[in-house]
């Protein structure tokens, strides 16, 4: 039985703490009480509240712990994630820090670490999927697009937040980068909408985000690669329209003689509306697509995944498909199935096979399924 302490419990941090604490000893930490409650009073796990900005704090919390999880919101990740290093402890980070972190691989390598970024749903699991088929074949265009929604489509946004409202709206604000010819493009976010359909969820909509991330710089060799996020027909022109208004603006302006952000705002409001509650039924969509040349036969692969919230455990869809995969490297580097030290993106862990094996085992053991289909072009 290994020490993982936990930096967040929100949605996902909560979920990855119960998956751990079946095998493991647990410490969740938060700096709201509230979203600790509910773990100490109904699961085997430690809670302390926690200002992960509080750097003498969080040196002496993590410091009994053999490996640490990072689920703050984004815009604590990348110092959250540079005191951890210093402190020489393994690191799992899901943040969806906005940052470039590759270049703490050498921090990472001089104390004599292990960090997964980006290790949730997505990025995540299309890295690691990349990361494997990338070392089998020549990928000519891999692309994906993912959405967390929830079953019931509630004027006038018909969307509810699995996580922190504030990196959701990141994805409409965060430039889209994709790769075209073996060019970097740089795209609005929300723009090259399209309509897709899928088996039981009908026609969603899909639209440049900036989830391509390290891929760009990792995977270099592949010429052609997009993500796109996915919502209900409509919900974009609603925050187009948002965003054409000013309200998604960081800058401040003065209301009655308070400066304020827009953003920050924005993200207040829509977190009442956005909040999605306790047992609320939601489903998390992703298709992953890759065309290539394998052993010289034309192919495309594709990976199908559709997940709906947990009754049993009362846990969401997103939490569990995010949380699981970041449970599923904690478990990979305790077990020295991963060992290696430096800063790694998800595809630089899952092109060895049995890190690869490891994960999709370790999602299918949870009832979360990657449907692979396989065609000669």
């Amino acid at each position: 039985m290994k020490k993982i302490i936990i930096l967040g419990a929100g949605m996902v941090g909560k979920a990855m703490a119960i998956d751990l604490s079946k095998k493991h000893e647990v410490m969740s930490t938060d700096i709201d009480v509230n979203s600790l409650n509910y773990l100490s009073e109904n699961y085997n796990i430690k809670t302390q509240v926690l200002d992960v900005t509080n750097e003498k704090e969080l040196s002496k919390a993590i410091k009994p712990f053999d490996i640490v999880v990072s689920a703050v919101p984004g815009f604590l990740g990348l110092q959250t994630m540079i005191q951890v290093i210093k402190n020489k402890k393994n690191l799992v980070d899901i943040s969806f820090l906005p940052e470039d972190v590759l270049h703490l691989d050498q921090l990472a390598k001089e104390n004599n670490v292990t960090v997964i970024m980006d290790c949730g749903v997505a990025p995540g699991m299309p890295n690691i999927i990349a990361g494997y088929h990338n070392e089998k074949m020549k990928i000519e265009n891999f692309e994906y697009m993912v959405g967390g929604l929830p079953i019931v489509r509630t004027f006038p946004f018909e969307y509810k937040a699995p996580f922190s409202p504030c990196d959701v709206i990141e994805e409409y604000t965060r430039p889209a980068r994709y790769v075209e010819n073996s060019k970097m493009i740089v795209k609005p976010a929300m723009s090259d909408t399209e309509f897709i359909d899928f088996d039981n969820v009908g026609t969603l909509e899909a639209f440049n985000s900036d989830g391509l991330r390290s891929l760009i710089f990792t995977l270099s060799n592949i010429p052609n690669m997009k993500e796109k996020t996915l919502r209900y027909p409509g919900h974009i022109n609603m925050i187009k329209a948002l965003k054409a208004a000013g309200f998604l603006d960081y800058e401040t302006i003065k209301v009655k003689g308070k400066e304020i952000s827009p953003f920050d705002f924005t993200s207040e409001i829509l977190f009442k509306i956005w909040k999605l509650e306790p047992e609320e039924q939601e489903f998390t969509i992703m298709r992953i697509i890759l065309k290539g040349e394998e052993n010289g036969l034309k192919k495309e692969i594709i990976y199908d995944l559709h997940d709906k919230y947990d009754a049993k455990e009362k846990l969401s869809s997103m939490a569990r498909t995010t949380g699981f995969t970041a449970t599923a490297a904690v478990n990979m580097v305790l077990n020295d199935v991963f060992a290696k030290k430096g800063v790694f993106p998800p595809e630089l862990v899952g092109k060895y096979p049995e890190c690869f094996t490891y994960m999709i085992n370790y999602l299918k053991e949870r009832n979360i399924h990657y449907k692979k289909m396989e065609k000669v072009l």
